[in-house]
């Protein structure tokens, strides 16, 4: 997990998972979707390949990628652990508030 996130903190990189979201792409077509050069391309898919984020298929002369799902549902797992912890503190300080707000207006009205 710790190669998946250090391979998408780079935003190129975070770009070509996204468009690869929509379905396989081959290293030409992701070039020309984000304007840049091919070789920078591949050089960013072979991080994300080796961080197991996506898969390439050869055909021809062609390498088509495409997202691996199991990287992004770990993660998505990982993440959850934390909305669970800061949905608790939010319900807590909406609690909070709720509390000075009940006080406020009972000061107001005895006033």
């Amino acid at each position: 997990m710790k190669d998946a996130l250090s391979a998408l903190a780079e935003p190129n990189r975070l770009h070509m998972v996204e468009l690869l979201r929509e379905g396989p792409l081959t290293v030409g077509e992701i070039a020309d979707r984000l304007k840049l050069r091919q070789p920078q391309v591949s050089k960013h898919l072979r991080v994300l390949h080796d961080a197991g984020l996506v898969e390439v298929q050869p055909i021809a002369n062609r390498r088509i990628y495409k997202l691996r799902p199991q990287p992004l549902q770990e993660l998505d797992t990982w993440l959850e652990s934390f909305r669970h912890v800061w949905e608790e503190r939010f319900d807590q300080l909406d609690d909070y508030l709720h509390k000075l707000q009940e006080k406020e207006k009972k000061t107001d009205e005895s006033s």
